[in-house]
């Protein structure tokens, strides 16, 4: 009897000893699956992104600037990271994201039901549209969607504006970004581009690089957030860093700079 109980007695220890050691390593993976504890152990937040002015640009010297890449510069500081800077191919964002060739998407992305359901995103901090942009002496044509059927669209691929397109089954071509949708009209390649409003703001018109376009027909209205992983605690901390950045007033200023005030949203 006795060198059963002895027996009993040492199982249930190794049992114990056991389940310390699952719950020593299921914490440890939970650490490891930290992203915000990956991104500031590599010493890098790697911000995926395309030429989209106001947003994400270059500037004379060839540095990222724009109201996302500076916001991004500044969280990342907050973090005690370096914000680096990606290009990619907006149709693989999400693909991108999940290999960890990149550890955010953060340029003027719209929240789609594809995106939110994709990723961890933050909260909406800017208002937009996607808008129609065509040659200005033909403007008058094209001043609501009934009258633009007979047109042929240049988009970027798997954006906001190509599913606007599409769900109004128009005739289009998918480019790599929407600043290329604007050289496809420029170029006579295609009638009209379906890009983000902001963008129009700072790129079509009197005194810009696209001074023969103009905007005529909004197609939506939507909000940009930033999108990280699924389950991905970055968004969390981004939330709080717009939310101190709004009451300070720093996020305010920086969207001033670059003209994007007036769609700002409260955080």
């Amino acid at each position: 009897m006795k060198k059963i109980l002895v027996l009993m007695l040492s199982l249930i220890m190794a049992f114990s000893l056991a389940a310390c050691g699952n719950s020593g390593s299921e914490t440890s993976g939970n650490a490891k699956d930290s992203d915000l504890a990956y991104v500031k152990d590599k010493g890098t937040l790697v911000i995926g992104i395309t030429d989209f002015e106001p947003m994400d640009y270059k500037d004379d010297n060839g540095d990222w600037i724009g109201f996302d890449a500076d916001m991004a510069k500044a969280f990342a500081e907050s973090l005690g990271v370096t914000a680096e800077f990606v290009e990619i191919d907006w149709d693989n964002k999400i693909m991108e994201l999940d290999g960890k060739t990149i550890d955010c998407v953060w340029n003027g992305m719209t929240l789609t039901d594809e995106v939110t359901s994709s990723m961890e995103c933050s909260k909406a901090y800017c208002n937009n549209a996607q808008i129609v942009i065509v040659p200005k002496d033909k403007a008058d044509q094209y001043q609501d969607k009934d009258s633009l059927s007979d047109l042929t669209f240049a988009v970027e691929a798997g954006s906001a504006g190509e599913e606007q397109v599409s769900a109004l089954e128009l005739n289009y071509t998918a480019v790599k970004a929407q600043a290329d949708a604007l050289m496809e009209i420029a170029a006579g390649t295609s009638d009209a581009a379906v890009i983000d409003s902001l963008m129009a703001a700072a790129m079509v018109g009197e005194g810009t690089s696209y001074a023969d376009l103009t905007y005529t027909v909004g197609l939506n209205n939507e909000e940009y957030g930033v999108g990280f992983r699924k389950g991905s605690d970055l968004a969390s901390a981004l939330n709080d860093f717009f939310a101190s950045s709004y009451k300070d007033g720093s996020m305010t200023e920086c969207a001033e700079k670059y003209g994007v005030q007036a769609a700002i949203i409260e955080q």
